[in-house]
């Protein structure tokens, strides 16, 4: 059967062209190799499908008849190839993206333009601050905060965010607003507790301080996006990735009460499993993130606020 189905091929070269030299030229062989392959086709089948002489080459009864169903078969075959080709090129079905909760309001905000740029994929986007097993839990993409590293995973590096540490204008008409990191000892502080329970540690250059401590804060959650909102409520100062307050201090609804402080806080990462490289749906979810943290990085370098710093 096998040797059956690669005669196909010549036979319908030679049928439509009627001439094994045609044949040969559309296929890219020789003359010979064409002429084997026939010779082997009628062979196995048992019957001759060409009549042959010195001069020409015509179809047999029995050949017009088989011509008619290897034309259909090859279109057919054709048509799969095509489409295996199109399903390791174009991106579709849906992609599973876990992502922290910090991330989930700055994505679900702009996964609009990468379904709009690809009509046949559809997003799956879980949040969790846990970290992500992604076979385990049929995830496609995950994006990381901080350390991506692991044999098993391919890490894309995307962006390096910058802590900055905010404040509703109400909230420092009513205390004052601190002049350095040291003075936020007096102010009421927003903390963050991390998926283990520890309380997250503020940063700022050059130094460690213990700010803030547990006891000294007035409001402690462990859901990033809630201590923006606290903070827009006026309940005291925050320190928060940059992106997740780009609006609101470019609206003036937040201020940066330290702009001199700012530091860098830990890359985000897009990791996938290595199986995964050539997946268009994959692929679309990465470069995708590679495009908009790119493109933050050029508005950045033209103005003071930007969402995401990209990493060159």
């Amino acid at each position: 059967m096998a040797s059956n189905l690669v005669g196909i091929e010549p036979f319908v070269a030679v049928a439509e062209t009627l001439s094994f030299k045609a044949a040969a030229a559309r296929l890219g062989v020789s003359t010979q190799a064409v002429s084997r392959a026939v010779q082997r086709l009628e062979a196995e089948l048992g019957i001759q499908l060409l009549h042959r002489t010195t001069r020409r080459v015509t179809l047999a009864a029995e050949g017009e008849r088989y011509l008619t169903r290897c034309q259909s078969a090859l279109s057919e075959l054709r048509t799969a190839r095509l489409e295996l080709e199109l399903a390791r090129t174009v991106a579709k079905g849906t992609v599973t993206v876990s992502a922290s909760f910090v991330l989930g309001r700055y994505l679900s905000a702009r996964l609009p333009q990468l379904l709009a740029r690809y009509p046949s994929l559809s997003v799956s986007l879980r949040l969790t601050d846990k970290r992500t097993r992604l076979a385990d839990e049929g995830v496609d993409v995950a994006l990381r905060i901080g350390d991506a590293e692991s044999d098993s995973l391919v890490a894309r590096k995307l962006a390096s965010p910058t802590w900055v540490t905010v404040a509703a204008p109400g909230y420092l008409t009513r205390h004052g607003a601190p002049r350095t990191a040291e003075d936020l000892g007096d102010h009421q502080l927003l903390a963050f507790l991390g998926p283990r329970g520890t309380l997250t540690r503020w940063t700022f250059p050059g130094r460690a301080l213990e700010i803030p401590r547990a006891a000294g804060a007035r409001l402690l959650v462990d859901q990033g996006e809630l201590l923006v909102d606290a903070a827009l409520a006026g309940a005291g100062i925050a320190q928060v990735f940059d992106f997740m307050v780009e609006s609101a201090l470019g609206e003036g609804s937040l201020v940066d009460v330290l702009p001199a402080e700012r530091c860098a806080a830990p890359a985000l990462f897009a990791v996938y499993l290595p199986g995964q490289r050539k997946n268009p749906r994959v692929r679309a979810v990465v470069d995708f993130l590679t495009e908009l943290t790119t493109a933050t990085a050029t508005a950045r370098s033209a103005g003071p606020r930007a969402q995401l710093t990209r990493t060159r």
